[in-house]
């Protein structure tokens, strides 16, 4: 796990377009670059390296002036909406050297999700950041998890989380777990979507008796169910639960859901987490036909996560001790995060390859 710090090339999810409001300024840390995120007031989404091309102070701690230009607090250098230099104060008499402007980060708004390519701009040329369709079908109720989840952790040991339900039992026993989690089969599928790899687990199971937050959330006691997680790439991860009284999946008695994982690294050892949830609408839980079950998930899926994030801190402390003596194991269960973990190491050895040849040819 050393090796695993981040890859950059990759399309990120930085939020929800509700969370990006025009005239107000976000600073964040992605893949260890600081990058400042403003909304126009043309309604565009923008994004620049977070520092002044002057003096380095953060331009996300600044302000927007009513021109929509970006004034930076310590000297008063204002930048436009494409990042260029437009006044300099102190020499206003002076032309602007070509030089003083913003680099430009890549982003895209799309299906309500703000993405963001902290990489080399030009490696995402016809590259589109994944279709979350989920999120604007006009036949689901969509709802974010009402928490953004900063946790001090790699990121690749979240994805390889929800890759994994072996861990339902005993980490989730009680809510969404149980031991018969961990006699499911696994299969395996990879594959290939606009440019990136994925990998996905498959587990289905018959006559299976659910566990009491599936109970509530879609009635039925016993089931058949056929339940995927697919890292479809490092920054999303896709989970589906299709379930049904047995013999009855894909009739209209099939209920379920689609949670989508938006995920980035902040650094290697921390990550920024957020989850939509969606299921068809007129469905209600078991014990409150008063309010949706998208609304019944929402309200009461932060405590399976805090179970996670609790297993996930205690990993990550881990890795500041050497490995000296110790080995990791792997189970069958297994294979499929062995899989995510090779596909991300791949990216990040692609993007080393580049400067790797450009150092050897200076």
């Amino acid at each position: 796990m050393a090796e695993f710090e981040y890859v950059r090339n990759c399309w990120y999810p930085i939020g929800f377009s509700d969370e990006f409001k025009a005239g107000e300024l976000k600073g964040l840390k992605i893949a260890d670059r600081p990058i400042v995120v403003w909304r126009t007031a043309d309604g565009e989404v923008v994004a620049f390296d977070d520092r002044c091309c002057h003096k380095r102070f953060p331009l996300s701690q600044s302000k927007l002036l009513e021109s929509g230009n970006l004034e930076c607090a310590y000297h008063g250098l204002q930048y436009d909406a494409t990042g260029r230099c437009v006044e300099i104060p102190s020499q206003s008499d002076r032309p602007i050297p070509k030089q003083a402007r913003l680099q430009v980060v890549p982003v895209c708004e799309q299906d309500t999700i703000v993405w963001l390519w902290p990489g080399n701009p030009a490696a995402c040329q016809g590259i589109p950041p994944p279709r979350t369709r989920e999120a604007v079908d006009e036949n689901l109720e969509a709802l974010p998890l009402p928490h953004i989840i900063d946790s001090p952790s790699n990121y690749m040991l979240l994805i390889e989380n929800l890759l994994d339900i072996s861990h339902f039992y005993p980490l989730h026993d009680g809510n969404i777990g149980d031991r018969a989690n961990s006699e499911i089969p696994v299969k395996i599928e990879e594959g290939e979507t606009d440019g990136f790899k994925y990998v996905r687990t498959i587990r289905e199971v018959q006559n299976y008796k659910q566990p009491p937050y599936f109970r509530e959330y879609f009635h039925y006691d016993v089931i058949d169910r056929v339940h995927t997680h697919t890292m479809v790439t490092p920054g999303l991860t896709r989970v589906v639960m299709r379930i049904a009284p047995p013999g009855q999946l894909g009739t209209e008695a099939e209920r379920g859901y689609t949670l989508l994982h938006l995920h980035f690294p902040v650094d290697k050892s921390n990550l920024q987490w957020r989850i939509l949830i969606s299921t068809k609408k007129g469905l209600t839980p078991l014990s409150d036909p008063g309010r949706s079950t998208a609304q019944a998930i929402a309200d009461s899926f932060y405590a399976v996560v805090e179970q996670d994030e609790w297993a996930l801190k205690r990993q990550q402390k881990m890795m500041e001790y050497p490995d000296e003596g110790y080995s990791e194991l792997f189970l069958l269960s297994d294979a499929a995060l062995r899989r995510a973990r090779q596909i991300v190491l791949n990216m990040q050895r692609a993007e080393r390859q580049p400067r790797a040849v450009e150092e050897a040819l200076a």
